[in-house]
């Protein structure tokens, strides 16, 4: 059976109501921002755990709740990790946490939903909304169900409190305010 049937097999009509993990070691949380107005930097958070509860027989009640430790953060680079992890920006010791609960769930067909909910990073909440897409459903080598979702929005880290920043002489800033946000989880049932 291929991965769009097995998709469309499993997005059919059902009843009921089932609980899937987030799988830390398949799961990536990653972030993208501009550095000095010319290039990317991307980071990632190591330490991520949440549950997606789905309703089969009525998509809308579905839920997901997700914990980052924001502790965890990597770039890639020791320096640039201490002055995130820092006051200056997530402040990881007063706030060791990011957090996001679904409040509700928009289904844009079968595969794809818009997931709205409340994110919270730096003590600050705001109302976020995830372009999700359901991506694959099968069974990992110890029998148990497993199902692929990616997601995707961009944040203002300034609506977050994150407002730390250098200008630049040649114009434009060291930081760029918006921060573009990529899923891609397993979850076991």
């Amino acid at each position: 059976m291929t991965a769009e049937q097995q998709m469309g097999a499993a997005a059919a009509p059902q009843t009921g109501t089932s609980t899937w993990t987030l799988d830390p070691a398949h799961t990536l949380v990653e972030f993208a921002g501009r550095h000095m107005m010319v290039t990317t930097v991307k980071g990632r958070f190591k330490g991520v755990r949440g549950t997606i509860t789905i309703d089969e027989a009525d998509p809308d009640r579905s839920t997901v709740e997700a914990e980052l430790d924001a502790a965890s953060l990597d770039t890639g680079n020791e320096q640039r990790d201490a002055h995130l992890k820092s006051p200056d920006f997530l402040e990881v010791e007063k706030y060791p946490t990011i957090t996001f609960k679904s409040t509700r769930v928009e289904p844009q067909g079968n595969e794809r939903a818009r997931v709205v909910g409340e994110l919270t990073v730096h003590g600050v909440t705001r109302e976020v909304t995830l372009d999700t897409e359901l991506t694959g459903f099968g069974r990992n080598p110890w029998g148990k169900e497993v199902a692929g979702f990616e997601a995707r929005t961009t944040l203002n880290r300034k609506d977050f409190g994150l407002t730390w920043n250098v200008a630049l002489e040649t114009g434009g800033v060291l930081v760029s305010d918006t921060l573009k946000v990529e899923i891609h989880a397993e979850a076991t049932k």
